[in-house]
């Protein structure tokens, strides 16, 4: 008399892959001073992921946050440089008086 016993031993992870990899771009531009194609991609990935992985949500929304930030962060320096170069221009007249 033999017995089989058949065990199921399959705890597949749930697939974050998409929300890991946004939070990874977004704390990646931050630490390393990446300023604008890694925030895009993260920015694309982070709503990719918030559709399609529903277990990853919150990874995904500190993704967005990161990379938002980082972009709204390039902008704002923009608008200084730009601005500054405009003041510069405007008291150029008055540097050879």
């Amino acid at each position: 008399m033999t017995t089989t016993t058949e065990t199921s031993y399959s705890t597949v992870a749930p697939v974050r892959t998409l929300s890991i990899t946004s939070l990874a771009l977004g704390i990646a531009s931050i630490v390393f001073g990446w300023t604008l194609v890694a925030p895009v991609a993260g920015l694309v990935v982070g709503i990719l992921a918030l559709k399609q992985e529903p277990l990853g949500k919150t990874y995904a929304v500190w993704g967005i946050v990161l990379n938002a930030v980082m972009l709204v962060g390039i902008a704002f320096v923009a608008l200084l440089t730009l601005v500054g170069i405009g003041i510069g221009f405007a008291a150029l007249p008055f540097a050879f008086n």
